[in-house]
């Protein structure tokens, strides 16, 4: 069976400080590394074939420290998007003695506009807390100049179609470590969930969360480590 096991970052120090965060770089807290560790040390008996991350700082560091935890002695070689870069990065050596990393901005966090950089509780008192509520927890309200769920949606969900479902169809073990919005976009398609029960999802900071699926690709077992 295939197994997918799907990472939320640790805590950046922009959760932190209950910050909006979206795309702008910000590295994990003492806490956030703390919980990656963990995560990594809850995932040590999963041999991943393949690892999927967000271009984003916080997502990188998570993988890093779970990678540090887990007793596999291949080498994990990051593989980029860009044509020329990608050209230019083959290996001469053995692939059986690699971990293939893949990295794309289609993983990234929903991109928070305006508010990227604002304190969650004043902008609540600025704008209110219905209107706040809507921007962070509507399927399809932007927040201002910002993405909404269903954008995030919207390239997030084609990536996992194109580029992971194919290697969990080849009975291959993933790991995507990525950002809350990111991941509920993949939640929602992998576990059928309706435009009005995903705002009710929550990915919580550095719990591997882990499916195993049937030969149909459907979900057979969901785990939260």
């Amino acid at each position: 069976m295939a197994i997918l096991v799907l990472v939320r970052h640790g805590q950046s120090q922009w959760n932190l400080e209950n910050r909006f965060t979206g795309w702008v770089d910000v590295p994990l807290s003492v806490k956030g590394r703390e919980e990656a560790t963990q995560a990594g040390k809850k995932l040590k008996d999963i041999r991943f074939d393949t690892i999927y991350v967000s271009h984003l700082l916080r997502a990188i560091q998570t993988m890093h420290y779970i990678l540090l935890e887990l007793p596999d002695e291949r080498i994990p070689i990051l593989y980029h998007e860009d044509g020329r870069i990608h050209a230019w990065e083959h290996y001469a050596g053995s692939r059986e003695k690699e971990i293939p990393i893949y990295q794309s901005v289609d993983l990234a966090e929903r991109y928070y506009g305006d508010l990227q950089g604002l304190n969650k509780a004043e902008t609540m008192k600025k704008y209110g807390e219905a209107q706040v509520h809507l921007w962070r927890r509507s399927y399809d309200v932007n927040p201002p100049r910002g993405e909404s769920l269903k954008d995030t949606c919207e390239r997030t969900i084609p990536y996992y179609k194109k580029n992971i479902e194919p290697e969990l169809q080849a009975n291959k073990n993933v790991l995507i470590v990525a950002h809350g919005n990111s991941l509920r976009s993949i939640t929602k398609y992998v576990e059928t969930i309706s435009d009005e029960e995903i705002p009710k999802v929550e990915i919580p900071t550095g719990v591997p969360i882990v499916y195993t699926f049937d030969s149909q690709m459907k979900v057979r077992q969901k785990t939260l480590l």
